[in-house]
């Protein structure tokens, strides 16, 4: 186990016990060079020692209203964030895009309509929606009867090309995760499809549909084989055509559920468009996918929620899918030529540069789910400083909840925590801000990981691997813990 002890501890204006306000309000705005220490370790020293982690522990925190940084632990190295990075592209959103912007998605006719009949091309236009499920997509094939068409002569398309096709989000995570699907200018159900399956005597039924509360329109586009195994439990097979899965009858038991993910967003958008749309009596061919931009005669829109709607649900579930669309939108707005993901993540790192003047965060995506994303926690707390001050991200955060030394939730606690956490095996993050009971109000920044034992893990056991769970316990105690000693230390 790497002795965590023997890193260095900035400190700058908190000190080892609790300190004055009137030393507080001259904390000065960087980290004091560090000093050698004798045997007695600091208090954030003793709370890392007491957490037991192998690996790394970097954080900072500082003061909201001075801007000055008050403690650091290697607050300057950079560590993989996890979701915690899904604030920044929140942040890069909202810059960019503006917290009123809606994603359109439309169905476009290429050629004329007499008496309800297209003598041409039906278009679904993807515009990027992150949100986008199978209950808008039957709204829109309603109001598409409802607009008189009752027959389409030519092909049905779908454009996909508002972003960059996505193949996985993380392709070093398992096949069949659902929280690391294709990403295109169309998007459906997050990209997920959903798998059931029941005994049937000495055999199984399986389905594949894009379900909702109210529809569970089933899906050609993906197809499930049980073969007589026990491991692996999924292998995915890609066509031209098809998301062909095979799951292990061995860890099938009596019945269930789960989301796999889904790599052709646009032919799963339109496979299911196709069935709504019968369902209105409109018969459509089979799906073709384009990636030129549609010309034509708009027919039907649907709107998304705002922004700042979708990037509060986007910060209170942790959706990777939303956090790659908007981030992947901004960047299309800014510099227009994005190919793929990584050159994305890397205009929002310039866009970070430009804006706040911070080095030190790389990201590789916008979601936080690549581990080759590295983030200083110093950097970042500067970036969190200058939100407050323009009062962007607060109010998107979610509540954090302090907990009692039995880990039962505290309703009443006086530190007051608005934060994104952040979790991949043996990574673990926390950002925001809180509020001490005297009510002044610290950003903070928080990265924990064990890099090297994470890249030892085969990307076959990388869903559950052993020990990662009492890792990122020790690691959520970790936080929680440095939380309630700034709180306490400020508010004294």
């Amino acid at each position: 186990m790497v002795d965590l002890v023997s890193r260095r501890l900035f400190l700058a204006g908190l000190g080892a016990s609790v300190v004055s306000r009137a030393a507080l309000a001259d904390a000065p705005l960087q980290s004091l060079r560090p000093q050698l220490r004798g045997d007695i370790p600091s208090g954030a020293e003793r709370l890392i020692q007491a957490a037991g982690l192998r690996g790394e522990v970097a954080f900072a925190v500082a003061d909201v209203k001075s801007g000055a940084q008050l403690e650091a632990f290697g607050g300057d190295q950079g560590l993989p964030p996890a979701s915690v990075a899904k604030a920044l592209t929140a942040l890069y959103a909202l810059d960019v895009l503006g917290a009123d912007y809606r994603f359109e998605t439309a169905l476009m006719a290429d050629g004329p309509i007499v008496n309800g009949i297209l003598d041409g091309d039906l278009i679904l236009v993807g515009g990027g929606d992150p949100l986008l499920d199978t209950d808008d997509l039957a709204t829109m094939a309603a109001n598409l009867r409802e607009a008189g068409i009752t027959e389409v002569r030519g092909s049905f398309k779908v454009y996909d090309g508002a972003l960059p096709y996505v193949f996985s989000i993380d392709p070093g995570q398992p096949d069949h995760l659902g929280y690391s699907p294709a990403l295109s200018g169309i998007a459906l159900n997050f990209n997920r499809v959903h798998f059931e399956w029941k005994r049937a005597g000495t055999d199984y039924n399986v389905t594949m549909d894009a379900r909702t509360a109210r529809y569970t329109p089933s899906v050609d586009m993906a197809s499930m084989r049980v073969e007589k195994r026990s491991l692996p439990i999924y292998t995915y097979q890609r066509s031209a055509r098809q998301d062909r899965w095979t799951v292990a009858r061995g860890a099938l038991g009596k019945g269930g559920a789960r989301w796999l993910p889904v790599r052709k967003p646009a032919l799963y958008a339109g496979d299911v468009f196709r069935t709504l749309a019968r369902s209105n009596g409109i018969v459509l061919g089979r799906v073709q996918i384009t990636r030129e931009a549609p010309q034509g005669t708009v027919l039907v829109v649907h709107q998304s929620d705002p922004l700042e709607s979708i990037l509060r649900g986007m910060l209170k579930y942790s959706t990777n899918v939303t956090a790659e669309m908007v981030g992947m939108m901004a960047s299309k707005v800014r510099a227009a030529d994005i190919q793929n993901l990584s050159e994305s993540a890397a205009e929002m790192n310039r866009w970070t540069t430009e804006i706040y003047g911070v080095t030190g965060i790389a990201m590789v995506d916008h979601s936080g789910l690549g581990d080759a994303s590295r983030v200083a926690p110093e950097g970042f707390v500067t970036v969190l400083v200058a939100a407050r001050k323009d009062g962007a991200l607060r109010p998107l955060l979610k509540k954090f909840t302090l907990v009692d030394s039995q880990g039962r939730p505290v309703k009443d606690h006086p530190i007051k925590v608005d934060a994104k956490t952040g979790t991949l095996n043996f990574v673990s993050g926390l950002g925001g801000f809180l509020t001490a009971p005297d009510g002044s109000e610290l950003a903070f920044a928080i990265f924990t990981a064990d890099v090297d034992h994470r890249a030892t893990i085969p990307r076959a056991l990388r869903e559950r691997p052993e020990g990662a769970r009492s890792w990122n316990s020790r690691s959520r105690k970790l936080q929680r813990a440095l939380i309630e000693r700034w709180g306490t230390l400020q508010g004294s």
